[in-house]
């Protein structure tokens, strides 16, 4: 990305809060990294008027943007197309505009995560997962896994909601959180897709639970090190935040917006240099 120009590419992300996001590090990383004329911004859209800015985007002449809170379902609505997994979790964290001027919504969050999961050397289909949550995350990271035939175990404060988002994945359970010691006891990997660890709280379990034979990932990128994996890390077991994922996504996310490969050594490189910034 040189000099932007009137010829200039324009790609962006949504939300509100945005000022935190480090999607426009990572995305103008990829940009450089490729020689594309392209910039990412950051565009502050308050809530409740995320289906308005969607149907905006052809005539502003922007490429497409990502979607972040509290926007997702919003712009699901606003969409002329969803693709598949955007049209099962009725959200979407990417919109393209195609060269018709009419709106794709699509949902990387998944393939972001099952990217992840392949780093780490899990195979989903041999492992028993527990995914610690609900919401939008739990969600697009359950439907994922059930594509990939793994053994689901979706825990969360309110089983009604759990077994919500149990539904996305044929076979799947759904508990509350009274079931805990005996989920992380059956399980082989743990997935927090819930904001608990963000300011400091711990797991919702006795951490001395987990075992060496335990893979832990924490969707949370903020902190680095949440309570629950400095836990897993002291008791030998693999673990990895939720930067991965962060990386994971933007990269499917950039493939569908530019047409090209994601290169994702730039994009890491991005995130350590934004975050060593504060």
């Amino acid at each position: 990305m040189g000099e932007v120009t009137g010829r200039t590419t324009v790609a962006g992300v949504i939300g509100d809060p945005i000022a935190h996001s480090l999607s426009p590090a990572i995305h103008n990383a990829a940009y450089r990294a490729l020689g594309l004329d392209w910039v990412y911004v950051g565009l502050a859209v308050p809530g409740g008027r995320g289906r308005e800015a969607i149907r905006a985007l052809p005539a502003l002449g922007l490429a497409g943007v990502n979607v972040t809170m509290p926007h997702k379902a919003d712009a699901a609505e606003a969409c002329d197309v969803l693709t598949g997994d955007a049209a099962a979790l009725g959200a979407v964290n990417t919109v393209v505009v195609r060269p018709d001027g009419s709106l794709l919504g699509d949902s990387t969050d998944g393939a972001g995560f099952l990217a992840e999961l392949s780093a780490l050397g899990v195979d989903p289909s041999q492992s028993r997962i527990l995914v610690l949550g609900a919401g939008g995350a739990a969600r697009g990271i359950v439907l994922a896994l059930g594509r990939a035939h793994a053994r689901l175990m979706v825990a969360a404060r309110r089983e009604a909601a759990a077994a919500a988002a149990a539904d996305l994945a044929t076979g799947a359970e759904s508990h509350d959180w009274r079931d805990l010691t005996t989920l992380v006891a059956r399980c082989d990997v743990i997935v927090n897709a819930t904001p608990i660890g963000m300011n400091g709280e711990p797991p919702p379990f006795d951490p001395a639970l987990i075992g060496p034979r335990h893979v832990v990932v924490d969707t949370i990128y903020h902190p680095a090190e949440t309570p629950l994996i400095a836990a897993a890390r002291a008791q030998g077991a693999l673990a990895a935040n939720g930067i991965g994922m962060l990386v994971g996504q933007a990269a499917a996310a950039f493939t569908l917006l530019t047409g090209y490969d994601a290169p994702l050594e730039a994009m890491y490189a991005a995130v350590g240099s934004a975050r060593s910034r504060g």
